[in-house]
Order: structure tokens, then sequence, then C-alpha cells
């Protein structure tokens, strides 16, 4: 049966239960039992918390820089001109496979190369737009890139960080004056290292190797990380495979090029391509018909075509369905080959050297703003002490306002450790701003409880508690409503001090503000 003290605190109890979680978060276990990934160590962890720091706590290194590219907006044209228009826009500025996209119900085109990289200007691009037959002028060009390639190339960053081994690290969009740029943050790595992983644009092409009718070989590029999709690299029946999915037309131009090429004979192909040797040294080694999969021109993966495949490419149904399988020698094959694809691609590059800016904060540095961050905190918590105590003078009054403000800072660094906030400086003063704003609401209700006359009964202290809930209430929803946009819109360090305050303000008023009327009755009544 519950008991009826705990019915009539049970905000008391609340508030011990979001401690008790909040201390299971910050200092329970993480992760699996395996000893390899126990003893390495974490560049971006507190040594004795599972709380994680930013780059301004750890050190690391911060890319800051817009995208490559121009966007043509206001462009009228049917979808089957699609690809008339990227061939003739390709052929006039002299762009490479993936350098264009076309879309035109959205009525955009849009190239991956500009006046600082690709000295490809607004001018001579709407021109191209002219030669491929749309009515564009200079006026309907703007430097940068769309929204969704803003997109890919954010989530393409950060698998490329994660699956680099870079813990820790993210990358972000911010809006800038008249352009976006991409923030990349790594914790704990150098300039070196994080330009290695995001510098290049990591183009991903599937290329076929033949012979010519002289015996010579040739490569020509089929397709693009544009034109086909990667599944997830799979094992069945002791075989390994990575399946690969091309779009309707890209699969119609894919078999047609396999019939012209030679690889829809019957019983497939053979491809001895050799790892260990260049593509033109393997041209020399009469490898066979290949299909290779090249990253940034790089060979990662060759192989001949199957039976199946070739009579598919024959018969005509491969256009049908058009997805094959990339055979592999084993999963840990088919799991890197994933990666590469995935990774590799990015929609375009990072303007790095021409308009980028890179910072880099040694991590013996960085670790000196630890202590003085909770050096920071301890005095305002100490200056706040001082002043409750000498303006109240009743220990049953301040005591209970300072600790309930410490469980409140308290429970917000245990929703960091749960969420895995990297916390940096500007998460530090939300958590300044909080115990400020905390205490206030506290000398509040304090006051309007007991500035009013003695307090001898429950109905008189529901009553007064009751008005000042209204008022920090008020205040709190003003407080989030204020913080909302900084905390939506990408806006670097501001966006940090937003979402902590909004979430410590969220904690005080549901959880930490009733707690304190409930001990603060308990305490004026004796109850």
């Amino acid at each position: 049966m519950r008991s009826p003290q705990f019915k009539k605190h049970w905000r008391v109890w609340l508030l011990v239960l979001f401690v008790a979680l909040s201390t299971f978060a910050l200092f329970a276990p993480a992760g699996g039992d395996d000893a390899e990934a126990v003893e390495t160590e974490e560049p971006t962890a507190s040594q004795f918390t599972n709380l994680k720091f930013g780059l301004e706590l750890s050190g690391g290194t911060q890319v800051r820089a817009p995208l490559v590219g121009m966007t043509a907006t206001g462009l009228e044209m049917e979808p089957d001109d699609e690809s008339q228009v990227e061939s003739a826009v390709r052929e006039q500025l002299d762009l490479g496979a993936g350098d264009i996209r076309v879309d035109a119900r959205e009525g955009i085109v849009e190239v991956y190369v500009d006046e600082h990289v690709g000295d490809v200007t607004r001018e001579e691009f709407a021109e191209a737009l002219g030669a491929a037959g749309l009515d564009a002028t200079t006026g309907d060009v703007r430097m940068g890139v769309t929204e969704q390639t803003r997109d890919g190339t954010e989530d393409g960053l950060n698998e490329r960080i994660n699956q680099g081994g870079l813990t820790g690290g993210s990358a972000t969009q911010v809006a800038g004056p008249g352009q976006h740029f991409i923030v990349v943050e790594v914790p704990g790595a150098d300039r070196s290292e994080v330009i290695e992983l995001i510098g290049e644009r990591g183009l991903v092409e599937i290329v076929a190797l033949y012979p010519n009718e002289d015996g010579e070989y040739e490569s020509r590029s089929l397709v693009d990380q544009n034109d086909f999709t990667t599944g997830s690299a799979q094992q069945e029946g002791g075989e390994t495979w990575v399946p690969i999915t091309l779009g309707e037309q890209a699969g119609t131009d894919f078999a047609a090029a396999m019939r012209e090429l030679g690889f829809a004979q019957d019983g497939g192909t053979t491809c001895t391509y050799d790892d260990e040797l260049s593509l033109e040294e393997n041209m020399e080694e009469d490898p066979g018909r290949c299909l290779m999969t090249v990253l940034d021109g790089e060979v990662i993966f060759a192989a001949g075509v199957s039976s199946g495949l070739a009579s598919s490419f024959d018969d005509g149904s491969f256009e049908n369905d058009p997805s094959y399988r990339t055979l592999t020698s084993d999963f840990e094959e088919a799991r890197q080959l994933e990666i590469n694809i995935r990774a590799g691609a990015l929609p375009t590059t990072l303007d790095i050297d021409n308009r980028g800016t890179t910072f880099f904060l040694l991590p013996s540095l960085a670790e000196r703003f630890k202590p003085l961050s909770l050096l920071t905190g301890a005095a305002a918590v100490g200056a706040v002490a001082m002043m409750v105590f000498l303006r109240y003078r009743k220990p049953e009054v301040a005591a209970p306002m300072l600790v309930t403000a410490a469980a409140e800072v308290y429970i917000l660094l245990g929703f960091a450790a749960a969420v895995g906030l990297p916390l940096d400086l500007s998460h530090i003063a939300g958590f300044i701003a909080v115990i400020g704003t905390g205490v206030d609401d506290l000398v509040i209700i304090a006051d309007e409880i007991m500035q009013q006359g003695e307090v001898r009964t429950s109905r008189v202290f529901e009553s007064r508690f009751r008005k000042a809930f209204w008022v920090i209430g008020a205040a709190a929803a003003t407080t989030i409503i204020a913080m909302s946009p900084l905390a939506v819109l990408s806006l670097g360090d501001l966006r940090g001090f937003a979402i902590v305050t909004i979430v410590g303000v969220l904690i005080g008023v549901l959880v930490t503000r009733p707690a304190y009327g409930d001990i603060l009755r308990i305490l004026v009544l004796d109850d």
C-alpha cells in the first residue's frame, strides 16, 4: 500500500528519482565487455564520468568552409529533357562525371565547380545553359548549392568521420552572410588528419576495363554515385556480396554498354586484376573484362561478370531489374567495399583553400579550460549562496534553495551524459545561466511565501505557492520562446547555449521548482 507521506510529497521523490537517474547516466559503465574497447582511450570523454567534451574542452581541429558549386534556379524544362540538358552543359563546361545535377521538377541545374574551384564563372554557366536550350541569364545563377546537396554532403562527412575512427567528431551546417558553411569539428585530431579525411570529394564510379578490337585495353566510366545506390554487405550460403542498384535510365545505359563492350557473352567474363599493380600495369598483363569500382581514380575493387548477369544483359531482363551483386572473397572485403562506396562519395567538396578557415587547439591547452570552467561554476554558486544567506538569514529557507539549484545542474549534467552531448564553453555558459535563472525563480517562491506574513495552514501555503508558480511559469515560457530560434537555427555556439538553457528551464519548471515548494512547506509548516 502506498505511503501517505510518499503521496503527499511526491514532488520531492520525483526530484530524488531524477537525481538517481542522472547519477546512473553520469557514472554507469558504458559499452560492452570487449577488452579491446576497454583498453582504447576515449580522447573526448571524461576519465571519471560518461560526460563527453567538445573541441574547446578537449582540443582538436575545426574546419569551416562553403561548398563548391553554382546553382541556376527558375528554369523551365520537361523531365524528358534532363539527360539532354546534362550532356549539353557538361560538354560546354568540360565537366566530369557527377559534376552536374539537373532537376526538371524544381527547375534547377547545379554544377559542382565555380570561379574558385574549376574556374567556371556565372556568365559561362549561364551561356552553357543557353546552349542547352534553356532561357537563362546570369541573374538566374547564384553561388552555392541546393539544400539537398548540403544535406547530402553533411551526411557523407559525418559518415566519413565516424568510419574514419575520429571519435566525437561531427559536421554541421551553419548559415552565414549570403551563403551556407559546413563546420567540421573533430576533437583530439590535428589539422592534417582532418583535411586528409574530408578534403577530397571521393568520386565513386563503376568503370569497365576491356580489350578493344585491336586487343589493346581501354577503360570507360559507366555510372557514378549519382546513378546507383549501395546496400549493406551480406553473407549467405558461403557467398558474400555488396548489392548495387542502378536508376532506371542508368540501368538501360549500363546494359547497352555491357552488350557493346562484350560483357554479355555466354558464360560471363573472367577478371584477373592484380590489386598490387597500377591500372596501366594491369592493362599490360591482359586481365580480361573487368567491372571496376573506382574511388577518386583509384581502383578499389575489380571483378568479372557472372554468367547469370551476362545473360540478363543479353536478353534485356536487366533493364527490368537494374541491380546486381558484387561478389567478394570474404565478408570483411564486402564490408570494406561498402564503406568505401558509402563514405567515399560526396556530392561536392569544401572550398577549404580559398574561402575556408581552420582552427586547431592543442589538447594540453584545452585541458586547462576544464578546471577553469569548474572554478567559474563554483564561483557562480558561491556568489549566489552568499547573496541568498544575506537576504534571508534563515538556513531552513536558503539551504534547501541552494541544494535544489545544485540538483538542477546535476540533473542537467546527467542529461548531457545520457544524450552524449559534447560539452563546450557555450554549454558551460548555459549551465551558469541555468544557475542564475533557477535561483531567481526559487527566490520568487520564497519571497511570495515568506514575505506576505506568517504561514499557518497548508491552504495559505498552496495559495501563495500557486501565485509564485504562475510568475515563474510565465518567465520560463518567455525564456523558451526567446531561445527557440537560437536552438533551431545553425548559429554555432549560440545553439549550444540555447539548448542547455531551454533544457535547464524545463527541468526547473517540471521538477526542481515544485520539489522546492514541497521542501519549503515541510520546513515552514513542520509538516
